[in-house]
């Protein structure tokens, strides 16, 4: 999971999707409508109108797609995620005219009108649903201040600012918010083993962008990823054992010093990444790309045995990112998605039958991302 930062060239959502190249993400934001509240359930919605679900045509190259579905329109919608029962999706959202900042939202996989599940003060990112729904986790902004934080300094060339992010839980409705995790940086990127007995997550407690995981309620924080470089975007695999996650580490005394010294001063500037997956005590790291493009957004297939990620590695100057399939030794790379634009944010549903992502196609206006479902094929005709 990223804190959604859509990879754009430098023309045009919080951390890094994300080389030499630079790219550009713009912010799933939405706008803090009302008093600060006190932080005890969420802010009423006050745009309840969405259009119903609509069927898009795959593109004819994408042959893992039965039939595919759009279920947003407006705005910058991204990084959604099932619930465990597969009949909601949790995502976040920004759109003129409701929040400043992005928001957390949950919508029938059906489409229909979204629910505001986040406090609607702050930036928020970074969602997912419990195991068996009893609860909802993401990061948040508003401890800090109800309004949103600014944007970043470019004076010192594109960067990206790292929020001071804390972690929450809530009921699945918004209310009964209970802070779980805090430093005094970034705390962000949290999803949920299956068992829900871990939350995997990203942390600069450190002085690094590490991945940690901990207990649901906060306890028994574990330190897994020590090199040097921004680790995160961490999911667990279907059985549990292993983690999967995009990383770069810096390669030069240069690149090191760069990545430290903004660090310092709560950025991050956007580079080449790679996916990774290690065991769950973050042993037997394994490295599944090494293509100089930026791969991100990895999910686990419903097997365990492949990865599904973004990249644009068929456009590596520039904002064509698609979606590839790879197993977990770096072999048999295969093209899923073929859109021109942005694609990203993949997420199997809990039977396997269906794939989640958030994608560019179909927009509405320039820079509209949306969420789509796909009815996934897995048994290729050859």
């Amino acid at each position: 999971m990223t804190a959604f930062m859509k990879p754009e060239l430098s023309v045009s959502a919080s951390s890094p999707t994300r080389a030499g190249f630079t790219l550009i993400l713009a912010s799933v934001a939405a706008a803090c409508v009302g008093a600060a509240g006190d932080g005890s359930g969420a802010a009423e919605d006050e745009d309840h109108a969405e259009t119903s679900a609509v069927s898009r045509d795959p593109l004819p190259e994408e042959r893992r797609f039965a039939s595919l579905i759009q279920l947003t329109f407006e705005g910058e919608n991204a990084e959604a995620y099932f619930s465990s029962d597969g009949q909601r999706l949790i995502f976040q959202r920004r759109h003129e005219g409701e929040y400043e900042c992005d928001q957390i939202f949950t919508i029938s996989v059906e489409g229909g009108d979204r629910q505001l599940v986040s406090t609607g003060l702050g930036r928020t990112t970074c969602s997912y649903f419990f195991p068996d729904d009893s609860r909802i986790v993401y990061s948040s902004t508003h401890h800090a201040a109800p309004e949103c934080p600014p944007p970043p300094d470019m004076r010192r060339g594109y960067v990206w600012a790292l929020y001071d992010y804390d972690i929450y839980t809530a009921n699945p409705d918004g209310s009964d918010v209970r802070p779980i995790f805090s430093s005094p940086g970034y705390d962000a990127e949290a999803t949920l083993s299956p068992d829900g007995s871990r939350i995997v997550f990203t942390s600069s407690r450190g002085g690094d962008l590490d991945i940690y995981t901990m207990n649901p309620d906060g306890s028994d924080v574990r330190q897994l990823t020590h090199e040097p470089g921004y680790d995160g975007g961490p999911f667990f695999s279907p059985d549990g054992t292993k983690i999967v996650y995009r990383a770069r580490h810096p390669e030069s005394e240069e690149e090191l010093a760069d990545y430290q010294g903004l660090l310092a001063d709560g950025l991050v500037r956007p580079g080449v990444l790679d996916i990774y997956v290690m065991d769950v005590d973050g042993s037997n790291r394994l490295r599944l790309t090494n293509n100089g493009a930026a791969n991100f957004a990895p999910f686990f297939h419903p097997s365990g045995e492949k990865v599904i990620f973004s990249s644009n590695l068929n456009d590596p100057s520039g904002r064509d990112f698609d979606l590839f399939l790879v197993n977990l030794d770096g072999t048999g790379l295969e093209q899923v998605t073929f859109g021109e634009e942005f694609e990203s944010f993949p997420m199997f549903s809990p039977d396997g039958r269906y794939l989640v992502f958030g994608a560019n196609r179909h927009g509405s206006h320039e820079g509209n991302t949306n969420v789509f479902i796909a009815e996934w094929i897995d048994d290729l005709a050859e």
